[in-house]
């Protein structure tokens, strides 16, 4: 009976690593139609290297930028700059936390809006931005809102933060709406 256990786990893993083998890149030939795996490994490295990457937060800057106001409403443009010599991308919603003048952390509830986010690319010195919106009423039991001086914006994919000034009160437990990144610095 262990035989027979024995033989079936081996034939199972003889399996697993033959259909493992099928989805393998197949090993580069000395020559694929003339053309050496040299060359077509150098023109590979060529086109992985001038492939536009994502934006790493080294690499942007952050503003805000067109703040409106209206019916107890408050909206801004939060607009990410690529300062880099190189295109890059952002794709998503940024990260934010707001900051009091004393430097703590205010309860912050980001809430993406639903619409559909798309890759932006940016050339360098070229932005894209997310609108803010948020409420100065207060809400329910409130009395009064959180007041920020700073808000740290945490670009997508990124764990690395920007710091910048920020002057609101958002109420409604300190939420702020944002939209996805969208291609340019204004709402």
């Amino acid at each position: 009976m262990e035989r027979n256990r024995l033989a079936i786990r081996l034939a199972a893993a003889a399996g697993l690593l033959l259909g493992a083998a099928a989805c393998a890149t197949p090993a580069p030939s000395a020559s694929l139609n003339g053309v050496t795996a040299k060359a077509a490994a150098e023109s590979a490295a060529q086109t992985t290297s001038s492939a536009v990457r994502r934006c790493r937060t080294t690499a942007l800057k952050a503003k805000i930028d067109g703040q409106d106001a209206g019916a107890g409403q408050r909206y801004a443009a939060l607009v990410l700059t690529n300062t880099s010599s190189s295109a890059c991308w952002v794709y998503g919603y940024p990260g934010l936390i707001m900051i009091d003048s004393h430097g703590d952390a205010l309860r912050t509830r980001v809430r993406r809006e639903s619409a559909r986010p798309h890759r932006v690319t940016l050339r360098p010195r070229a932005s894209a931005h997310a609108r803010l919106h948020w409420t100065v009423v207060p809400n329910g039991a409130e009395t009064r809102c959180p007041s920020a001086a700073r808000l740290m914006v945490i670009p997508p994919d990124e764990t690395a933060h920007l710091e910048i000034p920020f002057r609101a009160a958002p109420c409604d437990d300190g939420r702020i709406d944002v939209t996805p990144l969208a291609p340019g610095s204004h709402i």
